[in-house]
């Protein structure tokens, strides 16, 4: 988002021939090696006609995700809210915003999904509350000192009159990150934090009500059949003692954005990464509101709550975008959450090298606490990873696209995507895919600024794009109102032209179409059982190739991609799939993976 693609430093490869993760251990839990597919509500399907989606256009698409072939579907935020932040900012964490239906939807879309054999992750939102929500509206009206503000992050201002924030924190959207109130006498007051949006306030997790709460909430989702929770903003509960302040960036811009635009002082040797932590040239220094250590006591606590239901495990996912890797894996030690999307390697630039190492390096740190590598392409806060590596790799990553932007190269960005994919699916551990990559979907680069409805886009004046075009609602035929999305022609957010062609009756059955390789990877992935096998790169990694063995003799597959602008040779053996066509035999082309079946050499 904005972020300079900087790598940690790595170790190099280990020599060819040695494994560098091992094979799971029979009986492995559902989670080390799932496909977890993310739905994002109000863009995949509109059953009421108002332009948004809901759980029962949800429910009614579900068979698409069995037919695909992944495990879970995750949701993201369906609760009661505003909808300043498009849902992530909750007013009710205990029910359905009407915008997407009701409880009794929420229980018909699990136990359709579970008649279908998949489970249901919901997103759960911990590091802040709607500025509506019922704790908050308490606080505003009892006053300093109140037990009701001692839920949030409220304290007096510096200055003679208080008139200054507490500390120099900025808001990942832009602007300030504190902001004043007005109290009920009427005078100027305490000042809250809000690190996202100003209608978003900062729990203070130092308070046991906090803790209890959020600890209810978790049984309230779990007594109704979920299956498992994503965190947001994971490694953002816990400040550092005393709110120092701070000279970095706070995570999705490049410099520290304030109202009146780029902060001065910002630490020009801080890396700052999207959603998250900023390093600093040594790789090792934390933002004092990112990744404290406190949030680990929080997690081992949210673990005990899980396990107490029993067989088949219910699961924690961390978004936190921490680095270095072995920082990260402390977030999966086995008391505490099951997965961590991988953002390293969503990160990683198309070059073979910096790829072999983000994955060798990730198994690693997270075989050292006994914990799977959870891979992810592509999200609803990042540029869709068909455009992004459709761009020069040598870059920034764009936080959004804009029509006056320098413009990704369709065909190419998704040739390197069906590759990465392949790349992906056949490593070890589980894997997220976003809504709409089966098919291909790149982003919307030319969306009109009008339309636009990302807080990032709006609290920096344009500066930033935003995500809105990572979240366009879904084509499932080519014709129609909205391309299948729902009865009505105006959706929530402009569908590109470009989507009919890549519409999923378009695609379903067509020999060699996006969709139909992902549902062939998905089918070999698990008939293979090469999300839980040994990995051990194979000598063709060099230069601008990756290449890796999954699994152990005569029944390894070999996984090459070729991230380079020629053609390299390719070993005898049986062509399992190819995320492109094999023009010449024994050769694989130009930003293409084959998964192949060597002859024994």
């Amino acid at each position: 988002m904005g972020t300079v693609s900087a790598q940690t430093s790595r170790s190099p490869l280990t020599a060819p021939g040695t494994t560098v993760h091992p094979a799971d251990a029979p009986g492995a839990p559902w989670w080390h090696d799932a496909v977890i597919y993310q739905v994002y509500p109000r863009s995949w399907a509109d059953a009421d006609g108002d332009g948004i989606g809901d759980l029962p256009g949800i429910t009614a698409r579900l068979p698409h995700l069995r037919d695909l072939g992944v495990d879970a579907v995750w949701l993201s935020p369906f609760y009661v809210s505003p909808m300043n932040d498009a849902g992530y900012d909750v007013a009710d964490y205990r029910d359905i915003d009407p915008l997407f239906g009701s409880l009794e939807d929420a229980d018909r879309l699990l136990a359709t999904a579970h008649d279908l054999g998949l489970k249901v992750l919901v997103d759960l939102v911990p590091n802040h509350t709607s500025s509506e929500h019922a704790w908050f509206r308490a606080a505003l009206a009892a006053g300093p000192g109140s037990p009701e503000r001692d839920r949030y992050v409220f304290r007096d201002g510096r200055g003679p009159n208080g008139d200054e924030p507490p500390n120099n924190w900025p808001s990942v959207f832009g602007g300030k990150g504190w902001t004043r109130v007005t109290e009920a006498d009427g005078t100027p007051g305490q000042w809250y934090l809000h690190i996202f949006d100003v209608t978003q306030p900062d729990l203070n997790w130092q308070n046991p009500e906090v803790r209890e709460e959020l600890e209810s909430i978790l049984r309230f989702w779990c007594d109704r059949g979920v299956d498992g929770f994503r965190v947001d903003v994971a490694h953002g509960l816990v400040k550092e003692e005393g709110l120092p302040d701070w000279h970095g960036a706070v995570g999705l811009y490049d410099e520290v954005l304030t109202e009146d635009g780029p902060q001065d002082g910002a630490d020009a040797d801080a890396v700052p990464d999207a959603d998250g932590p900023v390093l600093d040239h040594t790789g090792t220094g934390r933002a004092p509101m990112w990744d404290q250590d406190g949030v680990h006591e929080i997690y081992r606590s949210w673990r005990t709550v899980l396990d107490s239901y029993g067989e088949p495990d219910r699961i924690l996912c961390a978004e936190a975008w921490v680095k270095p890797e072995e920082r990260l894996a402390l977030y999966v030690r086995p008391d505490e959450m099951h997965q961590a999307f991988n953002f390293d390697f969503l990160e990683t630039p198309w070059h073979a090298g910096e790829l072999a190492a983000v994955i060798e390096s990730s198994l690693r740190s997270n075989d050292a606490v006994g914990a799977p590598t959870t891979w992810v392409l592509s999200n609803h806060d990042v540029v869709r990873h068909a455009s992004r590596l459709g761009l020069p790799q040598d870059g920034p990553r764009p936080n959004g696209i804009a029509a006056d932007d320098p413009q990704p190269d369709a065909e190419l960005g998704l040739r390197r995507a069906r590759a990465a994919t392949a790349l992906m699916l056949g490593l070890p551990g589980g894997a997220y895919l976003y809504q709409g990559e089966e098919l291909g979907l790149p982003e919307h680069t030319t969306m009109p600024h009008d339309v636009r409805q990302d807080p990032t886009f709006h609290h920096t004046k344009g500066e930033v794009v935003g995500r809105d075009g990572c979240r366009v609602p879904m084509p499932w035929t080519a014709d129609g109102p909205s391309l299948g999305f729902g009865p009505g022609d105006h959706p929530w957010l402009p569908q590109p032209e470009a989507y009919a062609a890549l519409a999923v009756d378009r695609q379903e059955g067509v020999e060699g179409s996006t969709l139909e390789l992902y549902r062939t990877l998905l089918r070999l992935r698990r008939e293979l059982g090469l999300g839980g096998n040994a990995l051990t790169w194979d000598d063709l990694t060099d230069g601008d190739v990756v290449a890796y063995r999954s699994g152990e003799g005569a029944d390894a597959v070999l996984v090459v991609t070729n991230t380079g602008e020629a053609p390299v040779p390719l070993p005898d053996g049986e062509v399992l799939v190819a995320s492109g066509p094999l023009e010449h035999p024994g050769t694989l082309p130009a930003d293409t993976t084959v998964w192949l079946r060597p002859t024994a050499r």
